[in-house]
């Protein structure tokens, strides 16, 4: 009985350490759009930029690339007017709806932030 009573405080002190280590690592929403804009400029330049043929790009004198790292800015704005944040103190669930308008297709991306990290756990284009 004795061994199962220590084993029951060590089982409630590991936990309450566990959620206080999650609970201050717990990232902010201002770190969700930080991760959100390099996750969105990383995929923009790897899967829409290298599509863009050269002879499009010389003949308008167009760098992609160039384009995406100049519009960070806005892109964190739309990011953060989009975003739905759901706080469980130690871990947040981030629900973002991405639309811009009715030719780019929409995406609805969900994901959970916890210790200093970032999950993205379902991704649909809609």
């Amino acid at each position: 009985m004795k061994l199962l009573t220590i084993m029951t405080y060590v089982g409630v002190v590991g936990l309450t350490v566990l959620g206080l280590e999650m609970a201050k690592t717990n990232p902010s929403q201002a770190e969700y759009e930080d991760y959100a804009v390099q996750e969105l400029t990383g995929y923009l330049k790897k899967n829409v930029c290298k599509k863009t043929t050269s002879i499009l790009q010389k003949l308008i004198k167009f760098d992609c690339e160039k384009l995406v790292d100049s519009a960070n800015p806005q892109m964190r704005d739309i990011i953060a007017n989009s975003t739905e944040r759901q706080d469980f103190v130690i871990f947040s669930i981030y629900r973002t709806d991405l639309k811009l308008n009715s030719w780019i297709p929409s995406y609805k991306l969900e994901t959970v932030g916890a210790f200093d990290k970032f999950y993205t756990y379902n991704t649909e284009q809609q």
